[in-house]
C-alpha cells in the first residue's frame, strides 16, 4: 500500500453535506456527504450508476443540487459554473472528452485562455514552451504541435489530465483518469498525483480499480445507489470489504473462468503487415478460445483487430477463416462472414449516444425483426427484452436514451448489440475499460460463457490480471511485433510483462502455441 501516511490533521478544504440529486423523479443522491483534505488523495468508490460523477458534477457547478451544503476553504459556496470553480481553484478532469480536435494539444490546453504577446497576438512560442513543460512533469511523451485528431485515445486522456493540472487548482477531481491508459502511463500518473498530494493539493480520485486506490489514495467514501455507504481510511479496509460496501455482497470470483471446449482453428492471421504499425503478426483463433492480446500502448493491438476486421487495410498478410482465405475491405464484409467488433471507445463507435437502447442493440440484426417485410415491434420487443435481460442493462425503459446511461450500462448495451448479430468470432477492444467491478464480473462471465457454447473470442486489454484471468492463450505485442505467444498455465504478470517490453523476437521468445 504505497504512499499511505499515517492519519494527520489536515486541512480540510471541502465539505459537502447532506446532498440530495433528483433528475424527472430518480433519485440519483440521497443525503450524501464527503469530506476532501489538503495534502490526501480520497477515493470515491461505487458502482456505475452509484452517483459518483454526478456529486462531483455538483461541486464543479454543473448541476445544482435539490438539497445540501457545499464548503469552501471554510465558505459556503454556490458555483455556478465550471469555469467559476476553476477560477475559485477546482479543477475537474471529466471521465468524457471535450477536446477540439483540429486543434493541436498545446492549444487545447490553453484553449480560452491563450498566453498573449503586447501586440495583442496569440504567443505560440509561450503556449508550446509551458505546454512541453507540463507533459514532461507528467512524463508523457508528446508533442505539444500535434494535432488531437491524430491521437489515441489514451492520449485524449492525458491531454485532459495536463489541461487540469495547468489551472495550478487547490483541488483536483479524476474521473477515471487511468481507463485508457497503458501501464507505464498509469505509474506515471500515479506519480504525479503523489507529487500534487504533496504539494498540499487535495486530489478526489474515481476509480474502479482496486489496486491504484490502495496504491495512491489515503482515504476513501463509497456510494451504493446514490446513498453514503462508508468513509474512512484506506488502510483500515481490506478489499473484501470494500468490494461488499459497493456491491453489497460477496464476489468470489472476478474472473469466473469455465472450462471450454477448444476445438480447431477458425481463424488464421499469416504475416500481417501495416506500415508503422505492426509487422508479420501471426497467429491463430481456435473454437471455443478467448485469446488475450496484450501490450504496452503503442504496441499495436487495436491496430491488428482493426485490420481483421477491415476498419484498416493491411500493406501485405493473408487472413483464412475456416480454412478460406477472406479480404475484409469494410467491416460489413467481415460481419457476414460472422466476425464483429466491441470498439475501444464506446461513445465514439460503439453508440448513437442520442438513440434509445432499442435502436443501439437493434441496429446489428434488424433483419431478425422483419415480418412479411416490415419491422415487427412485437419482434423488437422481443430481442432487445432478451439481450437487455441477459446482459442486466438498467433502465427506465428500452426507449431510454443511451447518453443518459451510465458506463457501464452503455458498455452493456454494445455488447447485447454485437451477441445479438450472432457472431462466431467476437473481437472485444477494452470490454471492461471505466466499468465498475461488478460490471467487469459479469462481462467476464458472459464471455466465459459464450466460449463454452462454441464462440471464439479476441480480447484486447490493458489490465493484465484481466489478460491473466480471462485468457486460454496470450498474444502479447511490443511495438507491433509478436514477442510471445503464452497459454494460460505458463503465464504470469513478470512474463507477460518481459514480452510486452521486450525489442527481440523470433526462437523461444514466442513461447508456446497450441498444437
Amino acid at each position: 500500500m504505497a504512499n499511505q501516511t499515517e492519519e494527520k490533521n489536515h486541512e480540510i478544504i471541502v465539505e459537502m453535506k447532506n446532498i440530495d440529486m433528483r433528475f424527472q423523479g430518480v433519485h440519483a443522491l440521497d443525503d450524501v456527504s464527503i469530506t476532501l483534505r489538503r495534502g490526501e488523495v480520497h477515493a470515491l468508490m461505487g458502482e456505475n450508476g452509484a452517483g459518483k460523477s454526478t456529486l462531483m458534477k455538483i461541486l464543479v457547478g454543473l448541476y445544482v443540487p435539490t438539497k445540501g451544503e457545499i464548503y469552501y476553504k471554510g465558505k459556503q459556496v454556490h458555483f455556478k459554473s465550471v469555469m467559476d470553480t476553476k477560477k475559485a481553484g477546482i479543477s475537474m478532469i471529466f471521465q468524457e472528452f471535450n477536446q477540439v480536435k483540429y486543434m493541436m494539444v498545446m492549444e487545447n490546453i490553453y484553449l480560452g485562455r491563450e498566453p498573449m504577446t503586447r501586440t495583442g497576438c496569440v504567443d505560440y512560442q509561450k503556449m508550446y514552451e509551458d505546454s512541453k513543460r507540463l507533459l514532461e512533469g507528467l512524463g508523457v511523451d508528446l508533442d505539444p504541435k500535434a494535432r488531437m485528431a491524430d491521437l489515441t485515445v489514451a492520449k485524449f486522456q492525458l491531454v485532459e489530465i495536463v489541461k487540469a493540472i495547468s489551472y495550478d487548482a487547490d483541488v483536483i477531481i479524476m474521473d477515471e483518469p487511468t481507463s485508457a491508459l497503458s501501464q507505464t502511463e498509469i505509474e506515471y500518473l500515479l506519480k504525479t498525483v503523489r507529487r500534487l498530494c504533496d504539494q498540499g493539493k487535495a486530489i478526489l480520485f474515481i476509480s474502479h480499480k482496486l489496486e491504484e486506490v490502495y496504491g495512491v489514495c489515503n482515504r476513501v467514501t463509497i456510494l451504493r445507489d446514490g446513498r453514503f455507504i462508508h468513509t474512512g481510511l484506506v488502510k483500515d479496509i481490506t478489499e473484501a470489504e470494500m468490494i461488499k460496501y459497493m456491491v453489497d455482497r460477496e464476489i468470489s470470483e472476478m474472473y469466473p473462468k469455465q472450462q471450454a471446449k477448444i476445438g480447431d482453428v477458425v481463424l488464421e492471421v499469416k504475416n500481417l503487415t501495416r506500415a508503422k504499425e505492426f509487422e508479420n503478426v501471426s497467429f491463430t483463433l481456435r473454437k471455443g478460445e478467448i485469446l488475450g492480446l496484450a501490450g504496452l500502448m503503442g504496441a499495436g493491438r487495436t491496430e491488428v483487430v482493426e485490420t481483421i476486421m477491415g476498419v484498416r487495410r493491411p500493406d501485405s498478410g493473408e487472413i483464412y477463416l475456416n480454412g478460406e482465405k477472406i479480404v475484409n475491405r469494410i467491416p460489413e464484409d467481415a460481419i457476414r462472414r460472422g466476425i464483429i467488433m466491441v470498439p475501444e471507445d464506446r461513445k465514439k463507435n460503439g453508440l448513437v449516444l442520442k438513440l434509445g437502447i432499442r435502436d443501439n442493440l437493434l441496429m446489428s440484426a434488424l433483419r431478425k425483426c422483419l415480418k412479411n417485410g416490415a419491422l415487427n415491434k412485437s419482434l423488437e420487443t422481443k430481442y432487445c427484452k432478451e439481450f437487455g435481460d441477459k446482459l442486466e442493462i438498467k433502465r427506465s425503459g428500452d426507449d431510454q436514451l443511451c447518453a443518459n446511461l451510465s458506463g457501464g450500462n452503455q458498455q452493456k448495451v454494445v455488447v447485447a448489440r454485437v451477441l445479438n448479430a450472432d457472431p462466431d468470432i467476437i473481437i472485444l477492444d477494452e470490454p471492461t475499460r471505466g466499468i465498475d467491478i461488478k460490471t467487469k464480473s459479469d462481462i467476464h462471465r458472459l464471455m466465459s460463457t459464450l466460449a463454452c457454447e462454441g464462440k471464439s473470442i479476441i480480447m484486447v486489454s490493458s489490465e493484465l490480471p484481466e489478460v491473466l484471468g480471462i485468457s486460454d492463450r496470450i498474444l502479447v505485442l511490443n511495438e507491433g511485433h509478436v514477442t510471445g505467444i503464452l497459454n494460460r498455465d505458463e503465464a504470469d504478470p513478470s512474463i507477460v510483462m518481459k514480452y510486452a517490453v521486450k525489442k527481440e523476437i523470433g526462437g523461444e521468445e514466442h513461447g508456446r502455441e497450441n498444437s
